[in-house]
């Protein structure tokens, strides 16, 4: 998949069910040493609670790409943020 087919999908956490925002606001934090994502970070404010702050996806906690979106099971209580 290229990035560009990335665009325009929601992101969407399958534990809680909320709309985290839209890949195609989101950053990517690649390993320079081995050029692998690492982790999707998106940004504050999106989503339906529009004063939460960014929030870091680690790669392996995606769990499907579909056509219009992303699915990714957060583990609850625990803070995607980044650092």
């Amino acid at each position: 998949m290229r990035l560009s087919e990335l665009r325009g999908k929601e992101v969407i956490d399958i534990v809680s069910g909320e709309r985290l925002g839209l890949l195609e606001d989101a950053d990517l934090l690649v390993d320079p040493r081995s050029g692998r994502i690492g982790a999707v970070i998106l940004p504050a404010g999106g989503g339906l609670r529009r004063k939460r702050e960014e929030v870091v996806i680690p790669w392996h906690l995606i769990r499907r790409i579909g056509s219009d979106m992303v699915l990714v099971e957060l583990v609850p209580g625990r803070a995607y943020l980044p650092g």
